[in-house]
């Protein structure tokens, strides 16, 4: 038995030293995405929010807004204090001398106070407020000292304009709420948007679209894939030829692949439209890509016509690895075609199968660019995918935490997808087969 010298790396150690940069690479580049985006979810995370662009775990106060605002409210009460008369001026004055108290008092925070000056500086140079000086943090406090001023505040000045005592109530109770407006409240949300999407009943009509497109198409993919894949590998004359003309739609971008089957599609003009027409397989030329049934049928057509070549050159790569001599002594020994085939091709060929389904699968379950350049997801949301739903729900609707939950969600069924893969299919081959 070889010994191990002291102080020497064991074989096992050896082999977790020569992977852990791989894992580093791994663990950056796939798994720290996921973590910031389960991360991000827990919030919520608005860019169509000032107070709610980025993740505040603190009550903070949006200098910028609040450096705006307070002398625009100080200058409307002094003009509306100007043009009242006998106790409606006394009350006004009491409020300006309030607002200038609620000042003082949030000035005794020297940060405050330093960035009221700086943040004033800036704005009067018609300078841009850099995010380093934006937000302060807020004390539990401090925030229910400042509501509670700017709520007195706003129930005096509407009391008063409903007595019709200012001028121009509107301008100056606004002036008030744009500074509660600067408030910024925890934006923690923990699991509340999961537990939404629970019950969401368009999340789980993405999610069953999706499960649809990918289940038919890679079941299409893979009878014709195999099929183009034992065509290319017998021998006949322009083999070569062909198998280059078959990778033509692989080889063409997905976007512009997708036009181009828009196109085709056209109820007015579109060829394809016009022979399923004529053929009797559809009533109407615009059924296409105006109706649910036509419209996920058309984008599985236009998704099997682009990546069947692709599940093709796999199986193709796997079939070139079984020797021939296995079919020589099949022949001798009497077997057919059809017993070659599920005896010697198929069983040859299930390690190739399981990457082939696996890459299909999860590429068909992540789609988006095809569907959205084709359909945009409608009519109706009928070819909607949980990818499209995450990106309108992230980039038209600005939510940024919701979309991250969906992206989470979509990770998590990524996940679960691969690791049955694994288990079902690929038992063996990591050697846990018969064991």
């Amino acid at each position: 038995m070889t010994r191990v010298k002291k102080g020497s790396l064991s074989e096992k150690q050896m082999g977790y030293l020569l992977i852990a940069p791989a894992l580093l690479i791994i663990l950056i580049i796939a798994i720290w995405p996921v973590v910031r985006s389960f991360w991000i979810s827990l919030h919520d995370i608005r860019l169509n929010d000032p107070t709610k662009t980025e993740v505040h775990n603190a009550y903070g106060l949006d200098m910028e807004r609040y450096v705006n605002s307070l002398p625009i409210l100080l200058r409307n009460l002094t003009k509306e204090a100007n043009a009242a008369e006998g106790s409606a001026k006394e009350e006004l004055l009491a409020l300006k001398q309030q607002a200038e108290q609620m000042k003082a008092t949030l000035a005794q925070s020297g940060e405050i106070a330093q960035r009221y000056q700086e943040i004033d500086k800036l704005l009067l140079d018609f300078k841009p407020v850099p995010n380093e000086l934006k937000y302060v943090a807020l004390s539990d406090a401090q925030t229910q000292a400042l509501r509670a001023t700017l709520q007195d505040l706003e129930t005096k000045l509407m009391e008063m304009g409903k007595q019709k005592q200012l001028e121009k109530p509107e301008g100056v109770i606004a002036v008030v709420k744009g500074i509660e407006a600067s408030i910024i409240s925890p934006n923690y949300v923990g699991f509340a948007y999961y537990q939404q999407f629970l019950a969401d009943s368009r999340m789980w009509a993405a999610l069953y679209n999706t499960l649809f497109f990918t289940v038919v198409s890679v079941a299409i993919e893979l009878v014709l894939g195999l099929w183009i894949a034992l065509l290319i590998n017998k021998q006949f004359y322009g083999r070569g030829l062909v198998r280059a003309t078959v990778l033509i739609p692989w080889a063409i971008p997905t976007v512009i692949s997708a036009m181009m089957w828009k196109f085709l599609y056209d109820g007015q003009n579109g060829i394809v439209a016009y022979l399923f027409e004529q053929t009797g397989l559809v009533a109407d030329m615009g059924m296409l890509l105006t109706t649910k049934a036509g419209a996920m049928f058309s984008v599985i057509l236009a998704d099997v016509w682009k990546t069947t070549p692709f599940m093709a050159l796999l199986l193709f790569a796997g079939l070139q690895t079984i020797p021939h001599s296995l079919y020589e002594a099949a022949e001798v020994d009497g077997a057919g075609k059809v017993q070659q085939f599920f005896r010697i091709t198929l069983p040859m060929l299930k390690s190739t199968l399981l990457v082939s389904l696996l890459f299909r699968t999860l590429d068909a379950f992540r789609v988006f660019d095809l569907i959205y350049a084709l359909t945009g997801g409608g009519p109706a949301n009928s070819t909607e995918t949980i990818s499209i739903y995450a990106y309108k729900t992230m980039f038209a609707q600005m939510s940024f935490g919701e979309g991250s939950a969906l992206a989470v969600i979509v990770f998590l069924c990524v996940a679960l997808i691969s690791i049955g893969y694994i288990k079902i299919l690929g038992a063996d081959l990591l050697g846990e087969g018969g064991r």
